[in-house]
């Protein structure tokens, strides 16, 4: 498994080894001890699976709030994403600043986006499934967001000529101007 760090270092891209031969490939995913041999020591808690039909749907930007807060493990299984974490946490130097990655079935690229970072992805295919680990069990009370298209955020979800389609949810997220933010840097770092 090789990691990389983004721009914001929290934010960790994984890439795991493929072993291909004619029957197709095999790749390990995740392992507790080879994670934790990279210095993330997460316990993952729940697997969960969305399907997005259209290329242009986009699904964040999403977190939950303390004691609540969740680290995620996200991949594809299909298809492909532009996957953005944004840093959220009060106090930190790039509080509001955000990373992004393409990850797909084909590259099977993870991105690992620790607690205190609101989390969404853009589908740049058709029929695209990913799959995430979180460590913590969802919450209704402690779910939030933020506004996809915030202008303070300037993400560029890499729609190309798709159109945005979103749930009714993420289209009245608060921008971040308007977030009391739960996280402390010093407590999320």
């Amino acid at each position: 498994m090789e990691a990389a760090r983004l721009d914001i270092p929290e934010v960790i891209l994984l890439t795991p080894k493929r072993h291909e031969d004619a029957r197709g490939f095999f790749v390990e995913s995740y392992n507790r001890q080879v994670f934790a041999g990279l210095g993330i020591d997460i316990d993952f808690v729940q697997d969960n699976h969305s399907r997005s039909v259209p290329a242009g749907t986009i699904r964040g930007l999403h977190f939950q709030a303390p004691p609540f807060a969740q680290a995620k493990l996200v991949r594809v299984i299909k298809g492909s994403v532009y996957d953005v974490a944004v840093d959220i946490r009060d106090g930190s130097p790039t509080y509001g600043q955000w990373v992004g990655a393409v990850l797909s079935a084909d590259n099977m690229q993870q991105l690992l986006v620790p607690e205190g970072f609101a989390h969404g992805f853009c589908t740049l295919e058709p029929d695209t499934e990913v799959i995430y680990k979180v460590n913590n069990y969802y919450s209704a009370e402690h779910d939030a967001g933020l506004l996809w298209n915030d202008e303070a955020l300037g993400i560029d979800w890499q729609l190309g000529s798709n159109e945005a389609m979103l749930s009714d949810k993420d289209r009245v997220q608060p921008p971040l101007a308007d977030l009391q933010s739960p996280f402390n840097y010093a407590e999320y770092s």
